[in-house]
């Protein structure tokens, strides 16, 4: 199990409440050398009685629905989940686009898209394509699949902080083999820890933090994003995905069964693309599974704390006006179905808003009411541990990042006064920023 320990457990005394990203959800302090394996844990606060839904949900995760091999070996084939693949997908495995349970890395120029996931359209607004439907799907179990996407090249911006410190950043662009969409979003796999203490935030504390008509002046103007449950047609507070377009975990794991790997739930019962619905290849019962899985991945408790450089990183995040979206702390509501989630005060570095960003990261793709310039705030939680889980660093909604100093330079629209005030910091005070991020 990846969470099992050998001798006794170390005393984790020392650590203060302020280091738990996610109260008393958090894992203790990780002394082994393992980087790959901090998003893979359960949390702290399992009941026994909740770990053998955990291991089931895990099993799903990391099952080919193609073969129904298992990709920790020796574990045994789940052949009862075999032959559901497709016939089109992205993905073989849940695992296989998120490795590791982190964020995917971008490919090498010329390289099929497999970690990736190409959202596409007739137009604008996101009415699906005729052919393609509302994602790439670039592999296939029979016929040839829809189309592959690559990276072409690069195009390059250059800059300099206003201590005259030169920076380079880049801008993918794309080439389409097969069917070419006019409208399309790139959008990598993130990590996927702390989701369900995500969804455990009430609805009414994220609406407080809007403020649509910048009602205070501040720059910022956050709005919330209202989505269709697929289970009971009624509108909710979308806070899953790149454009908050899911309510849920469970409705988000269902709509990546269905666009990513072809396999269809009751929640999302008609291929992608296809007119028809077809029949059921994933249950309730384990879809709650997986949700149970994913909703109680542990969040890993912050490092460095007494550093004076992750101290004075703080307090520049927090006086460059970072901290405006990308919020600190919260506390998780009192009703979630998991009890291991209700009432925590977690720090997830997110408002869970879209904000309009700028003309820099705006695709020519609209996902509902998000405009192609607005993106949901990324939790900032665990990011300062994504080269060791991933085996490098790729950041924004893309992987155009290179570093956490890139994704900053990348703010634009409502980011613009952060990525200022970032660019006119010293060098020693940039570090000491970024130093606080590697902390999380």
């Amino acid at each position: 199990m990846p969470w099992h320990g050998v001798g006794d457990p170390l005393p984790n005394r020392a650590a203060a409440r302020i280091s738990l990203a996610g109260w008393p959800h958090h894992l203790p302090y990780q002394y082994s050398k393992e980087p790959t394996e901090r998003f893979k844990q359960m949390a702290g606060n399992m009941a026994p009685a909740s770990a053998q839904k955990f291991m089931l949900g895990r099993r799903l995760h990391h099952t080919d629905f193609g073969t129904g091999a298992h990709s920790d070996q020796p574990n045994p084939t789940f052949s009862a989940q075999s032959d559901k693949l497709g016939p089109r997908f992205v993905a073989r495995s849940c695992i296989a686009c998120h490795v590791n349970n982190g964020r995917a890395l971008a490919p090498q120029i010329g390289s099929p898209m497999y970690q990736t996931v190409v959202k596409v359209a007739a137009d604008a607004d996101g009415t699906p394509h005729p052919k393609l439907g509302t994602a790439l799907q670039p592999q296939a179990t029979t016929d040839r699949p829809e189309a592959i996407a690559t990276i072409s090249d690069y195009q390059t911006t250059r800059g300099t902080f206003a201590d005259g410190t030169p920076y380079t950043l880049r801008k993918p662009r794309y080439s389409f083999q097969g069917v070419v969409p006019k409208h399309f979003s790139v959008r990598l796999t993130p990590q996927l820890v702390g989701l369900g203490l995500l969804e455990s935030i009430s609805e009414s504390t994220i609406i407080a933090g809007a403020d649509p008509s910048d009602t205070n002046n501040d720059g910022i103007s956050g709005r919330i994003r209202a989505v269709t449950d697929p289970e009971t047609n009624q509108l909710r507070l979308g806070r899953f995905g790149y454009k908050a377009g899911q309510a849920r975990v469970r409705h988000q794991i269902a709509a990546a069964f269905n666009s990513d790997m072809g396999v269809l739930s009751e929640l999302y019962s008609r291929p992608d693309g296809e007119p028809e619905s077809g029949s059921v290849e994933i249950e309730a019962a384990q879809l709650d599974q997986l949700n149970r899985y994913l909703s109680t991945l542990g969040i890993s408790a912050r490092r460095n704390l007494d550093n004076p450089q992750v101290r004075r990183g703080e307090q520049l995040f927090a006086a460059s006006g970072c901290a405006k979206c990308h919020t600190p702390q919260m506390t998780t509501g009192g009703f979630h179905p998991l009890a291991e989630l209700r009432n925590q005060s977690i720090q997830p570095y997110t408002d869970l808003l879209l904000h309009d960003m700028g003309a820099g990261l705006a695709d020519n793709l609209g996902e509902g009411s998000a405009t192609g310039a607005e993106w949901r705030t990324s939790p900032l939680w665990s990011i300062g541990l994504t080269r060791g889980v991933s085996g490098g660093e790729a950041y924004l909604h893309d992987g155009r990042a290179r570093s956490l100093s890139e994704a900053i330079l990348w703010h634009g629209g409502e980011g613009n006064a952060a990525r200022d005030a970032f660019r006119k910091l010293s060098h020693d005070d940039r570090e000491s920023l970024i130093a606080f991020l590697q902390s999380l």
